[in-house]
């Protein structure tokens, strides 16, 4: 088996490569929506965000049950510098639920390779003493140019709704303020094992995934 840890700052297509990993045969487990299966009530995750965060973090869906106000949490987290609080409840229960998963995985497929899609594998100061080195095999970085990362993270934002002006650069402003919070591309690419440039079209970034999967396959099985 073969882990590998598949990183990129908002906006720079990690996404798009994970599932055409998926099309070709990786076994990817999507870091967010692990948490976000965490944070639902009745979970422990969700009780220590509610506790933190207080009451204004809770919101209604519409049929009367109670649920994270997402919204509302990642403007306190990232607005009022509270971030760290946050991963402090959420990255260690992530983290552990990846490595449950990873070893069911392998147990039935030894020769898998198994990737986690994750923005944070490297910031996270949760992933134990020696950190993505212990968790991952490999490290893919997909990488693109701050602004197109910022235009993407707008689109998919806006995509049901036409912006005004207030409103594209309110959401440019959040773009620009999660990006800070990330390690640097370089930085990133120094130490990863592959660099996916992702700064043009989807074909061209599904043909260097196409290209760097046969390599990662065979180091699975060998």
């Amino acid at each position: 088996m073969l882990r590998v840890g598949l990183t990129g700052g908002l906006g720079s297509g990690k996404s798009a490569a994970a599932r055409r990993f998926v099309e070709l045969g990786a076994q990817v487990l999507f870091a967010d929506e692990i948490g976000r299966e965490l944070m639902q009530p009745g979970q422990e995750v969700y009780a220590r965000i509610v506790a933190k965060f207080g009451p204004r973090v809770v919101t209604s869906d519409g049929a009367g049950a109670e649920m994270l106000d997402r919204a509302m949490l990642a403007r306190i987290a990232f607005g009022d510098g509270r971030i760290e609080e946050l991963n402090a409840i959420v990255h260690p229960a992530t983290i552990a639920s990846q490595a449950a998963l990873i070893d069911a995985i392998a147990a039935r497929d030894p020769g898998a390779v198994v990737m986690v899609e994750s923005a944070l594998i490297f910031e996270t100061k949760y992933g134990g003493e020696s950190g993505w080195h212990r968790r991952f095999d490999k490290i893919i970085l997909v990488r693109a140019p701050e602004e197109l990362k910022i235009a993407r993270f707008v689109a998919r934002a806006s995509s049901s709704r036409t912006l005004n002006d207030k409103a594209r650069s309110a959401l440019e402003t959040e773009a620009q303020r999660r990006l800070a919070q990330q390690i640097d591309d370089d930085w990133k690419a120094a130490h990863s094992d592959y660099v996916l440039t992702n700064d043009g079209s989807l074909d061209r970034l599904q043909a260097q995934v196409d290209a760097l999967w046969p390599v990662l396959r065979d180091a699975a099985r060998n």
